[in-house]
């Protein structure tokens, strides 16, 4: 009786571990939708907001009919949905996985432009000094992914729609990276780091040479050698200073005779 029971209750659990496996297709209420119902919903939901659930039904768009409009309409728009979720890495993997499929797309310029916009969103608290963290904790990774995908953007489509907005963006990023490279190098000023002051200013000023934040760095580095004793190279950054920044706030007058401009200014 006991091994007839046993036999039972075996038999139950596995008829009922059965049918535990057939619920995930009992319940998809996408079971059947054609490739236009698919797409038609998951639009629904990125119009509403709901991003998570138009991405799953992008996924099964793409899962079921993997060829046609309709896949590499889903590939961008997911990219889309990822980024308006604030899921960043997500986004710019998808806009990157699409570039590599669909190299010849005429949206693949949106694509690149995706990117920019990601990282560009990603990291515009470095150059923020509301929240007032130390610029020098921040890593400017993303303002520099950004950077490239926008330069990518206007090298390979400069008639593209987007390109106009990239360029502007470019331009503050330019100035806001080359900011960042100074304020480090301030900060190795401050503490006596001479030589590493100077080779942080005088990377900003080799990479962003346009930047307005290099007036500040050529005084670091005119400062920097003065420090060290190296009057050559504190006599060239002073003269490109001169030449580029006549009318710099650090140009202090009534200075003596025996006493240089940059000798009087501090932080």
């Amino acid at each position: 009786m006991r091994h007839s029971l046993a036999v039972f209750l075996a038999l139950l659990i596995g008829a009922l571990l059965g049918a535990c496996g057939l619920l995930p297709d009992q319940i998809d209420e996408t079971r059947g939708w054609s490739a236009a119902k698919l797409y038609s919903e998951a639009r629904a939901e990125l119009n509403d907001r709901n991003y998570e659930k138009a991405i799953k039904y992008y996924e099964k768009l793409e899962a079921r009919f993997p060829y046609g409009r309709y896949a590499q309409q889903a590939q961008i728009e997911t990219a889309y949905a990822y980024y308006k979720d604030s899921e960043i890495a997500s986004a710019v993997a998808a806009a990157d996985r699409f570039i590599k499929l669909h190299p010849n797309h005429p949206s693949v310029d949106y694509m690149y432009y995706l990117k920019g916009l990601a990282n560009f969103n990603e990291d515009l608290g470095l150059f923020g000094y509301v929240s007032g963290q130390d610029l020098t904790e921040r890593d400017p990774k993303a303002a520099r992914a950004a950077f490239d995908a926008f330069k990518d953007l206007a090298t390979r489509f400069p008639g593209s729609k987007y390109t106009p907005d990239a360029i502007y963006r470019m331009n503050y990023l330019v100035n806001a990276l080359a900011s960042h490279e100074v304020h480090v190098a301030r900060y190795y000023m401050k503490r006596g780091a001479y030589v590493a002051a100077a080779n942080r200013a005088q990377f900003a000023l080799k990479t962003y040479p346009q930047a307005p934040a290099n007036e500040e760095g050529l005084l670091i580095m005119v400062k920097a050698y003065d420090a060290l004793g190296m009057q050559d190279l504190r006599d060239d950054a002073e003269r490109v200073m001169l030449k580029n920044f006549p009318n710099s706030k650090y140009l202090k007058s009534g200075v003596s005779r025996d006493t240089s401009w940059w000798q009087l200014w501090n932080w």
